[in-house]
């Protein structure tokens, strides 16, 4: 009974701390938004107004964080849009694989797997990806994503 209840918290943590509403007016370059359910950071934001009795509009562009790719979204600047709620936290990477990447948190000791890095992701990381090196991670919508590498062992 005490493991069902566990897995059933575990379960819904991500969906309660997924994101949180926010006027699109208020969004910055630089800050995050979910177009399309992709966590996205924001790399230029347009504001206008179409007309006499139009009302204003924001046009942004973001890049994904999971898969790299360009969006797009138009809307009026009172709509409301969601922000994705970002866990950054630290691990110890504790083996690679072709695919994945094995991480520690060093908060809970909990072992997670997250996509290994690109080959172009993995140039930003600002050191080398290696068992035993401490990692920041960004936790977001259920899913991780490697962000930077703080030392090695």
């Amino acid at each position: 009974m005490v493991r069902r209840l566990f897995s059933l918290h575990r379960e819904a943590r991500p969906l309660i701390l997924s994101s949180r509403p926010a006027e699109l007016g208020s969004v910055k370059e630089g800050s995050y938004i979910i177009i399309d359910g992709e966590p996205c950071k924001v790399v230029s934001r347009e504001h206008f107004k179409p007309g006499k009795h139009g009302s204003a509009k924001v046009r942004l562009v973001a890049i994904s964080l999971f898969t790299g790719s360009k969006k797009s979204y138009v809307s009026p600047a009172e709509s409301r849009v969601d922000i994705p709620m970002i866990d950054k936290r630290s691990g110890q990477v504790t083996s690679i694989m072709d695919s994945t990447v094995q991480i520690m948190d060093l908060a809970t000791f909990e072992v997670l797997e997250t996509p290994k890095p690109t080959p172009e992701e993995a140039s930003e990381l600002s050191g080398t990806l290696s068992p035993g090196a401490e990692v920041e991670y960004w936790s977001m919508m259920g899913r991780n994503k490697i962000m930077r590498v703080k030392g090695g062992s």
